[in-house]
């Protein structure tokens, strides 16, 4: 037996009552009833209540102990009265009797209270992360994370799947985020770099003869902080699989998310079997390839409408006829709204830096009409089109926007999110799960005018790939797909282009050359050289997972010891000074800036 506890402070129960017990734990509250003295004790497991009367000698000693200080208690295990039962807690029809107490640990005054889960200043949660951790919500979310890790961990065995770790040093890549990068002290001059993902490894792994990896990989990219990404590291469930395609991946992924959400959360999944949907399809119904399908609205493209003769809106017929196009949101039943709601709408584009949104509500007293700032320049005709293309009923009201596709992609995307908010669309009980999934192997740089890579370069491209498809590069599309839910991207994923030459012929398009490919990716080009099997994998983000579960909006509330925005430790004083000593073992001066 331990000689700090006989029982864990969630453990005693009704049929406990008259033992002898020992407990240790912090002192999560004191509530000072005169002649007697209640006191909370918490430890991981839960809370047991605890009491002493005054005619004990330990009374004034308790009395006097500083919230979050570490107790052992002796005593004994007495029933509660029926009218003092708290339901809240597992041990809340005993409290303990306190014979003899001793302080393991002393406390300080705290900086913030640690029994509520009142929201404080992030500079005091960081600084103090360890009492942070300490409340019953945040506490429980690192449980529950790390709930979900063991339990992916084992359904990944059971899908046949083998745990390998790959290397934390390794080689710069030039593609996707910005690297950390960790000076050589052996080879003067050069610099490992942290991984941003296992990609290259994983694949030579397939390549090395194993038929299904995975890992809960560790990944580092030096980018800005988000809401749901954290500066600096996250951790991702890394899988790859041989002699795969894309739906053999979607199978093992559906199986695998479904179970893990199934089993951590009592909410209703919108589909078991996620639909999937294109990348060009996505960009015109939701705006986004990261869409929210418990929104029910739907953009549609109503560009034509604006070529008639019988549509007097001339702002919007001058802009298409310079290859503007016009998208529209439709709200159900919305005829009854003030003018206020309307307004607000258009008001809040205008903040979001787009034009606006013009908007009218379709009535019907003897004819059909538009009600609203542009309804009188549509024509009965015009209207019963705009109703046709866009499913509108009578009662509807219509948000349109005009302008280049990519400006309308992005207006259209937030206002369809904030119209259903301040309509109160979305059911917060359930996940909607979907693939997406077509993506362009290529697009164009806006900045440069030239063709890159639009989402992996190592991906395969769809097609036969005749010379006439790769001559044509913008419209091919390839072998890969995100999967979504409810608007958060979860992972990004991908079949391989495990075929040398055609790898160099894709680099070619982008504008690398054979030896810079030999250069950037030598292991890999090396490896594929010598028999390389068909592959393919995916990375859901743990974080964004648990993030999922947990109902946080923000991914700090389910990581042990996040940064803050600016990428520091506020615990720990990282990244931190280092010494003129460490500086010259490196070979590296610091240059002040000027």
């Amino acid at each position: 037996m331990s000689k700090y506890r006989t029982h864990t402070c969630n453990e005693l129960r009704k049929e406990d009552v008259n033992k002898k017990v020992s407990l240790s734990g912090w002192v999560n509250k004191k509530r000072d009833h005169g002649n007697l003295l209640f006191i909370d004790l918490r430890d991981n497991y839960g809370i047991t209540q605890c009491i002493i009367d005054k005619g004990n000698e330990r009374f004034a000693y308790l009395e006097k102990t500083q919230l979050e200080t570490v107790i052992k208690i002796e005593g004994r295990v007495i029933s509660r009265s029926e009218d003092t039962i708290n339901k809240e807690i597992s041990s809340g029809e005993i409290e303990v009797t306190i014979d003899d107490y001793e302080v393991l640990g002393t406390c300080k005054e705290l900086p913030m209270p640690v029994f509520s889960d009142q929201e404080y200043a992030e500079e005091i949660r960081l600084k103090y992360r360890f009492l942070d951790l300490r409340r019953k919500k945040i506490h429980e979310n690192i449980i529950l994370r790390s709930k979900v890790i063991s339990y992916i961990r084992n359904e990944m065995s059971e899908l046949g799947f083998l745990e390998f770790q790959t290397p934390i040093l390794t080689s710069s890549s030039p593609e996707g985020a910005r690297d950390f990068l960790v000076p050589s002290r052996l080879n003067p001059g050069k610099f490992y770099a942290l991984p941003q993902a296992p990609q290259q490894f994983k694949q030579l792994i397939m390549v090395s003869g194993f038929d299904k990896y995975f890992q809960i990989a560790p990944c580092f990219r030096d980018e800005d902080a988000r809401a749901d990404r954290s500066p600096g590291e996250f951790y991702q469930l890394d899988l790859e699989m041989s002699f795969v395609e894309q739906e053999d991946v979607f199978n093992v992924v559906e199986r695998l998310l479904v179970n893990t959400f199934k089993t951590f959360s009592n909410k209703k999944l919108l589909y078991d079997k996620f639909p999937r949907i294109s990348y060009s399809e996505a960009m015109l119904k939701y705006g986004s390839d990261k869409p929210d399908l418990r929104n029910p609205l739907i953009i549609k493209d109503i560009t034509e409408i604006f070529i008639r003769d019988d549509v007097s809106f001339e702002i919007f017929k001058k802009l298409v006829k310079s290859g503007s196009k016009v998208r529209c949101i439709v709200t159900k039943n919305t005829k009854n709204k003030p003018r206020s709601f309307f307004d607000s709408i258009d008001k809040w584009a205008k903040e979001q830096g787009a034009s606006g949104l013009a908007y009218f509500t379709f009535e019907k007293d003897t004819e059909l009409s538009g009600k609203g700032p542009i309804g009188k320049f549509f024509s009965k005709e015009a209207l019963l089109e705009i109703m046709k293309l866009t499913n509108a009923e009578i009662g509807d009201s219509i948000f349109l926007a005009c302008g280049k596709q990519s400006e309308l992609e992005k207006i259209t995307a937030l206002a369809r999110d904030k119209i259903a908010e301040d309509l109160n669309l979305i059911d917060e009980n359930v996940f909607g799960f979907c693939w997406i999934v077509d993506y362009p192997m290529f697009e164009i740089d806006e900045s440069t005018n030239k063709i890159k890579f639009s989402h992996n370069p190592f991906s395969m491209p769809q097609g036969e790939l005749t010379e006439k498809e790769l001559d044509n590069p913008l419209e091919l599309l390839a072998y890969q797909y995100d999967i979504v839910c409810n608007g958060i991207e979860l992972s990004s994923g991908a079949i391989r282009n495990h075929k040398p030459e055609l790898m160099y012929r894709l680099f070619s398009i982008a504008g690398y050359d054979k030896k810079h490919v030999d250069e950037k990716f030598s292991g890999m080009i090396n490896a594929l050289s010598y028999g390389a099997p068909p592959h393919g994998g995916i990375a859901p983000g743990i974080d964004r997972i648990v993030m999922l579960l947990a109902n946080e909006k923000n991914i700090r509330e389910v990581t042990m010891f996040p940064m803050n925005q600016n990428a520091q430790d506020l615990m720990m004083n990282a990244p931190s000074d280092v010494s003129p000593e460490q500086l010259k073992e490196l070979n590296l001066s610091i240059k002040k800036k000027s």
